[in-house]
């Protein structure tokens, strides 16, 4: 038996759910892992987030009971073990939008409105205290992650340009940081709950890096999705609804939603290729083409026309051949 594996076995038989059988979920791309345990019919969900491998889950303790105070469906927290890394959570099933719309694709539209209007109602309440600002010069830094691990870009007078033309962008355009950004509001983090009424019918998962930032930022990551193909026709709609709901200026968040798309698509070209890179993740790899459509719609508009063509004069098309040489390149996952 593991470290882990014990001190989580410890921490749940302080806990209600002492004799619960344990079996293994799906992860994501930290180091947190999650299991289902199951007491008779009932179930719940242990999150394992090792402090030794910079993990905390007092953030996502605090984030999760300030949404649940709204009206919205972040799970309950059952237990919590805040020095070992343990969370015992509310199981809101396997329904994840990702699941759900190939099943059912006539409820796509269904369920991305319901997803905008839980960001709406999200963006109309007050803040909770001490939220770090994602403002432009720290945006501007994350988008350059795509020079270091994409393009392996070691020209610094070139990265310093599309740095300043990035920042510029955002500071003109996406400086409005009035909400709480959730930073991963996307069809693989928000389950569907139709026994729920209204907004409660969205579940949240992974949001403990929550920020304060521009309303637009959570509508690009839900509709310029990196894992799925969102059809033009919703994402125009969903725009179109959020507008009405919040009763922002069209042509003002227009520009914003695409400067911080570019600003965001840069970032997940970066970030996925050095999960490749440096923690031996490849498959990541295989999302960049999606993203890098998203990017290139981006930067044509009008707002990003200084930045343009420092990223298309730079950064490489990710053709098959320049992924594959990427995946050569993937470091040797590590031992579980």
């Amino acid at each position: 038996m593991s470290d882990r594996t014990a001190l989580a076995r410890q921490f749940l038989q302080g806990t209600d759910w002492a004799d619960a059988r344990v079996a293994p979920l799906a992860g994501d791309a930290s180091n947190r892992r999650y299991m289902r345990v199951h007491r008779g019919d009932e179930t719940a969900v242990l999150m394992d987030a090792p402090t030794e491998r910079g993990e905390d889950v007092r953030p996502f303790v605090r984030i999760a009971r300030h949404l649940s105070s709204l009206g919205l469906s972040a799970p309950r927290i059952l237990a919590e073990d805040t020095r070992n890394g343990f969370l015992l959570l509310e199981d809101l099933g396997d329904d994840l939008f990702a699941r759900v719309i190939p099943r059912a694709p006539d409820r796509e539209a269904e369920l991305y409105g319901a997803a905008t209007d839980a960001l709406a109602h999200l963006h109309d309440q007050p803040l909770p205290d001490d939220l770090a600002p994602y403002d432009p010069a720290l945006m501007a830094d994350m988008a350059a992650l795509a020079f270091e691990w994409y393009a392996g870009d070691t020209d610094s007078l070139r990265r310093a340009a599309a740095h300043a033309a990035m920042l510029a962008a955002l500071s003109e355009y996406a400086s409005d940081a009035s909400v709480l950004i959730q930073r991963d509001y996307h069809a693989e983090n928000l389950l569907w709950l139709p026994e729920r009424a209204g907004i409660a019918r969205v579940g949240l998962l992974d949001f403990q890096d929550a920020m304060r930032g521009h309303p637009a930022y959570d509508l690009v990551s839900l509709l310029q999705d990196a894992r799925r193909d969102v059809p033009p026709a919703i994402e125009r709609e969903m725009i179109t609804r959020y507008l009405a709901r919040s009763g922002a200026d069209a042509a003002a968040f227009d520009a914003a939603y695409h400067v911080l798309g570019a600003q965001r698509n840069l970032r997940i070209i970066g970030v996925f290729s050095r999960l490749c890179l440096r923690d031996g993740k490849a498959h990541y790899v295989d999302l960049i083409p999606r993203v890098w459509s998203y990017l290139e719609r981006d930067l044509a508009h009008p707002a990003l026309a200084p930045l343009a063509p420092l990223i298309s004069g730079v950064l490489p098309a990710p053709t098959s051949e320049f992924l594959k040489d990427l995946k050569r390149r993937c470091a040797t996952p590590p031992t579980p």
